[in-house]
């Protein structure tokens, strides 16, 4: 054994990561000559990085804004991402640099750009004219902060009001500042002595250009004449203001306040409001004011040229509506309708039929944009219904905890899966068409079908299809409702090792063939699924116990998978029995009054109707032991050929034979090495750390609940917001693979204060756990001569174990006889903990774990199909199984160190390679590419490497992300392909792609949302007004605001930054079926682009020249009259 020991150091010292050396030290091996005859196809060159596209909602969201002609919807978020939407499948995410909150969007309707404003005071241009947006320029203001933006329909001049009151204006072309500037204290009047506060909100006349709105948030109003540069009118009001709308007509506008009430101000009565409305106040008897209410934080006033407009507002509520949610209220007329959100609000637009605001506006939709949704209101129905949202928006409906992504499944399976999950839909919606239309789909270059699968805090989980760079749900599954839910606090006797979340969803574990889906629970519990296209009902849902102990008082014989599998005496029953009659119990206990025996849930015993989709094949749930709680599973896989599920935690390892419903294997990891174990350990009874506390500490410790995954700052905030998988705790007795890194326990210390570890930290140094399993067909031991069925177990101390597999004939037999489970003996060793175990056929091939096509259970087999049920046997569908029974396989076993690749049958290590000395690999996946075969690692050090496979040379190290939080760690999975996603906040999945040709292709695939429109015709102003006056007065801008009529503004105030999108984003767009054409114009429009510069210098050299005159003229008339001494 010390030998064994002085061997791998001497390899972990030797080892080094070039490929030169791993072959010569390959070449020393038994056997290797042989890996020369594989032909490794993949090179660096097939191998690049890049951001594909980003799902889901945008996390904390700030902005909205809305193009009405181009159809095109943008969000803002408080850490400075864009999200743009067109038509279903038209999705863009752009990000600004800076990282700082969008305060304010504004689109230029159908120019196909957008000016974002944000809360570091920078104003940038978009360019959406592209497929990746780009910013063309920026302004950062320097000695203001910017509070409200407005841009007039048609104009490219931009208002920027600010914190100081005052008003500036941008050119959005050139985004450069006019020398026009609103001062507050020229705008207010001169008697008042307070200054009137920021600026919240702009807006011109929608009859006269001229006249311009100011709203100050301490309540003032003033109506300013541009042209003048004087305030026509101010309007004063007592309460703070928090937005302002006009009529379509300009005559009124409308003011919402801080007191909950709305004022009505005629344009030319300035004295008083025309009327004051309280929404939501109760009105009080003797003509008393009504109470105060919250604030009206925005309003909207719509025209319809049938019927009464439309006042729309957010807030207001009643201060005595405790506890009820935000609410959107929609005054028509005389009715009043309340609309109840699941979020609060923060921020809401109407679409209206036309882009002009002086004509009718005819609204026909909301879109509210909530916290953690987005919603639309239909307003030409009655009951104002919501409309279908057809964008993948729901992936935190509860926060994910996990997920898994497969590339390349059966053809069937998408349709499959739709089928179910359109019978879950709910009705009651808006029947009109999704009103944000704008944009065009990409081509699809890529024809192999995608699913994601996602596990939530609430144990449901949603199947997503995922081809084609898009998204959309598929089916969502509820895996708590086979559970009793807990009525009050006093009835919860069981889930108390648990803050919340019990049926959290830790693992899944699905074969695509077979549509076999295996989950385990956070309150260490497994259910085993079948998918069938018929409802059926379950009298009694079949339900294992497991009792999975760390001590080795009564260590089975190696044959002892015969007798009944739980060897600790007092269990309550019999789990190898179906339980016809009633579930186990779950109220036993131990001699001194300790919780015995007990699940962490409790199955329901009535009936259960289970719908198309995926039905319940088995419940198996650990139980306690002698008063200590069941481990959570870190470990779990399923296989469909050999009807075996197999699961491990920190003290051992259980197989169950999910046919027969019988438990085949139970054993503690010490008992897995039998004789052979390579490290010293102590025999450890639960009994021996107990705490004199009952167990509470114990609880508390060992049962890491879902809330240690989530920060303490968050569980706080749980009822308002839930940010998903954020934290591991590292002092728990868990030593999860992906977190048991010596550098993680330094990392994430921080977490570990919520609990306490009731063991001690030698005993958790010794603990082992189950960190991968895997099912396969090949050579268990050195002398084997042909492959069979087992299951390779690795651990977190970085040892292989093979399990062999004695499986029955096929058919009735299979249900018959008893499947015998034995040790090989066979045990192999890496650095670190193990995380991914696959196997290649003699020609590099990957060989699938065996797999049983998916049959429909709940139909009667015809005599034919029981004929050949019953010669069928579970096979692997690998090539090799077809090879000479003399070739070998190979092993790739991925720990979070290093990577070994393990001739098989003689179990000569041919290539090592030491992935990372500093860091650690949190996932590891063997996938395929470009008909080839590699592992993909991501370390937490942000690396993402790929290695061929079998030799292990180094393909591509990229440094792509840092591990920030362990969200991205339990979500981070690679896939065929090329393919890649993470969770990227708690309400995205952002997709990456490791696929030269993936990138190559990416432009064309991406949707396009700018596509050419006509502007709609501007309002008739009618034979009367163009002969009388009235209508809509224009206004020339540039003579007001142009550098020659207002001069330069200070330098110091803005300063202007080019951006990257200009001339380089156009280049970018000019790729794909159109690349000639669009190159050609592209030198056209760099030459005009030249042209246009110089002809600028020209003008700025005329204009210096000419002023610099002006100024010379001035000088000499100033001085000519004045005698020497009066200079």
């Amino acid at each position: 054994m010390r030998k064994f020991n002085i061997r791998k150091v001497l390899d972990g010292l030797t080892a080094v990561s070039s490929a030169a050396s791993a072959s010569s030290s390959a070449q020393q091996q038994q056997a290797g000559n042989r890996e020369t005859e594989i032909q490794e196809t993949l090179q660096s060159e097939h191998f690049q990085l890049c951001k594909t596209v980003r799902h889901g909602f945008p996390y904390q969201p700030s902005a909205l804004a809305f193009d009405p002609v181009q159809k095109i919807l943008a969000i803002g978020t408080q850490t400075g991402a864009l999200r743009l939407f067109g038509r279903p499948g038209v999705e863009c995410y752009c990000q600004h640099d800076s990282g700082a909150a969008v305060i304010q969007l504004q689109f230029l309707i159908n120019e196909g750009a957008l000016v974002s404003a944000l809360a570091d005071d920078t104003l940038h241009l978009w360019n959406l004219r592209q497929k990746r947006p780009a910013i063309l320029h920026s302004l950062k203001f320097n000695r203001e902060r910017i509070t409200f933006c407005h841009l007039p329909f048609q104009s490219k001049w931009l208002y920027v009001g600010t914190e100081r009151g005052n008003i500036h204006i941008v050119n959005v072309e050139s985004f450069t500042l006019s020398g026009y500037v609103i001062m507050w204290n020229k705008a207010i009047e001169l008697s008042s002595k307070s200054h009137p506060g920021p600026i919240v909100h702009i807006s011109d006349n929608p009859m006269d250009e001229g006249k311009l709105l100011i709203g100050f948030e301490s309540g003032t109003v003033v109506l300013w004449d541009l042209k003048s540069k004087k305030a026509d009118y101010r309007y004063t009001h007592d309460e703070a203001i928090h937005s302002v709308a006009w009529h379509h007509e300009g005559k009124q506008f409308i003011c919402s306040h801080s007191d909950g009430t709305l004022t009505i101000w005629n344009v030319k009565s300035p004295t008083k409001p025309f009327q004051t409305i309280t929404p939501h106040g109760k009105q009080l008897k003797d003509g008393k004011k009504p109470e105060p209410c919250k604030p009206i934080l925005k309003v909207e006033y719509k025209t319809t040229r049938a019927g009464e407009p439309f006042i729309i507002l957010s807030g207001g509520l009643s201060y005595d509506t405790v506890g009820r949610r935000p609410c959107l209220t929609v005054m028509h007329g005389k009715s009043t309708a309340v609309l109840e959100m699941d979020y609060s609000i923060v921020d809401f637009l109407t679409l209206c039929e036309t882009p002009y605001p002086n004509d009718f506006q005819e609204p026909y939709a909301v879109v509210v944009l909530l916290e953690k949704d987005l919603v639309l209101i239909d307003l030409a129905q009655n009951g104002y219904p919501i409309f279908e949202n057809p964008y993948p928006l729901t992936i935190h409906e509860s926060p994910v905890t996990c997920c898994e992504y497969f590339a390349d499944c059966p053809v069937d399976l998408i349709p499959a899966l739709y089928s179910v999950g359109a019978r879950q839909k709910r009705q009651g919606y808006s029947k009109k068409e999704w009103p944000i239309s704008g944009g065009n789909w990409g081509l699809i270059t890529q024809s192999y079908p995608e699913i994601i699968i996602t596990g939530h805090a609430d144990g449901s989980i949603k199947f997503w299809d995922a081809s084609a760079i898009t998204l959309q749900v598929l089916y969502k599954l509820k895996t708590a409702k086979v559970f009793e839910k807990s009525r009050n606090k006093d009835d919860r006797p069981n889930t108390d090792i648990v803050d919340e979340d019990p049926y959290a969803i830790q693992i899944i574990s699905w074969c695509p063939e077979s549509r076999m889906l295996c989950i385990a629970g956070v309150s260490a519990h497994v259910i085993i699924y079948r998918f069938s296209k018929q409802e059926v009902t379950t009298e009694v849902i079949p339900m294992l116990e497991v009792r999975l102990l760390y001590e080795i008082n009564d260590i089975e014989s190696p044959d002892g998978e015969q007798v009944p599998p739980l060897p600790t005496p007092g269990t309550g029953s019999n789990p190898q029995s179906i339980v016809p009659q009633s579930h186990p119990s779950t109220s036993s206990s131990s001699s001194d009054g300790l919780r015995d025996n007990v699940p962490c849930l409790k199955v329901k015993n009535s009936p259960l109707k289970q719908s198309p989709g995926y039905q319940i094949e088995l419940v198996i749930q650990l139980v306690w032991v002698s008063g200590e709680p069941p481990q959570q599973i870190t470990s779990l896989a399923v296989n469909s050929a050999y009807g075996l599920v197999v699961f491990g935690n920190c003290n051992g390892i259980a197989m169950v034979d999910y046919l027969q419903k019988t438990v085949l294997l139970n054993l503690g990891t010490i008992e897995l090495y039998g004789s052979n174990d390579p490290y010293r350990r102590e025999p450890r009874s639960p009994r021996k750390s107990r705490q004199p506390s009952g167990g509470m500490l114990t609880v508390a410790s060992c049962m890491c609940g879902l809330s240690n995954l989530y920060s303490e700052s968050v569980k706080k905030l749980r009822t308002s917001y839930i940010t998903g998988l954020c934290d591991i705790n590292e002092g728990t007795t868990v030593p999860e693979d992906r977190c048991k890194s010596p550098t993680s326990d330094v990392k994430d210390n921080s977490f570990s204060r919520s609990r306490s570890s009731s063991v001690t930290s030698i005993d958790k140094e010794s603990r082992e756990a189950i960190s991968a399993l895997h099912f396969c067909e090949t050579f268990t031991r050195k002398n084997d001569t042909s492959p069979s069925p087992c299951l390779w177990v690795g651990t977190t101390l970085g040892t292989v174990l093979v399990i062999v597999l004695n499986l029955p004939p096929g058919g009735e037999q299979r249900l018959l006889q008893p499947v015998i489970v034995s040790p090989s003996g066979t045990i192999l060793r890496l650095k670190g903990a193990i995380l991914r175990m696959a196997f290649l056929d003699t020609t590099g091939s990957l060989v699938p774990p065996a797999h049983e096509p998916w049959r429909e259970h709940n139909v009667p087999e015809d005599k034919d199909e029981k004929d050949k049920s019953k010669k069928r046997r579970p096979v692997s569908v690998s090539p090799s199984s077809s090879q000479e029974i003399s070739e070998n396989q190979y092993a790739v076993i991925c720990s979070e160190k290093q990577a070994k690749v393990i001739s098989l049958p003689s179990q000569n290590c041919l290539y090592k390679q030491n992935i990372t000395e500093t860091s650690f690999v949190l996932r590891g996946d063997i996938v395929s590419l470009s008909n080839s075969i590699c592992l993909a690692c991501f370390c937490a050090n942000g690396h993402i490497m790929t290695f061929s496979l079998p030799s292990l040379r180094p393909l591509l190290d990229v440094y792509y992300l840092p591990l920030t939080n362990m969200r991205i760690a339990r979500t981070f999975c690679f896939t065929n392909n090329g393919q890649a996603l993470y969770l990227v906040s708690p309400t995205e999945i952002q997709r990456l792609t490791y696929s030269q040709e993936t990138c190559e292709n990416l432009q064309e695939m991406l949707g396009e949302l700018f596509t050419p429109v006509e502007t709609p015709e501007a309002p008739n102003r009618g034979f009367f007004k163009g002969l009388f006056g009235g209508g809509a007065q224009s206004l020339d801008r540039e003579e007001l605001f142009g550098e020659s009529a207002s001069g330069k503004a200070s330098r110091s105030l803005a300063q202007h930054i080019p951006g990257p999108g200009g001339i380089e984003g156009v280049k970018g767009a000019a790729s794909g079926v159109v690349g000639e054409l669009a190159r050609a114009r592209l030198a056209l429009d760099e030459r005009g682009q030249k042209l246009g510069e110089l002809e600028e210098k020209t003008a700025a050299m005329l204009y210096s020249a000419d002023s610099f005159s002006k100024h010379a003229h001035e000088m000499m008339l100033k001085y000519k009259d004045k005698k020497w001494y009066q200079f």
